[in-house]
């Protein structure tokens, strides 16, 4: 697992290709990150199914009620098939974008 912080957002990249031991380290290692805007990069694995992408649902729903930004990002999926309660982006630049208007809307009390 490779950990990027650029300002106030943290990149979390796999470099194991293993996505389960991935979420599992991203989960218990929650409260290190917990205070920052996530992106969690994906683009290693192909073919995700929406399963794979609802398996970060509990932590999306925890960093959210932080008013903090949780983004995932992987390329090759169905995007119309994602709850709308996560936010699923094909690409880093999309992630950081994201992150940048939902910050924005937050200190304009959205």
């Amino acid at each position: 697992m490779k950990v990027d912080q650029k300002a106030h957002t943290i990149t979390i990249r796999d470099t194991q290709g293993d996505f389960t031991s991935f979420l599992m380290k991203v989960t218990h290692q929650y409260k290190t990150f917990e205070k920052h805007n996530l992106i969690i990069d994906l683009l290693l694995y192909k073919g995700f199914s929406t399963d794979d992408i609802k398996s970060f649902m509990p932590l999306s729903k925890q960093h959210k009620k932080a008013k903090k930004s949780f983004v995932i990002v992987t390329s090759d999926f169905d995007y119309n098939a994602v709850p709308s309660k996560l936010t699923v982006v094909p690409s880093l630049l999309e992630a950081h974008d994201i992150i940048e208007m939902e910050e924005i809307e937050r200190d304009l009390g959205f």
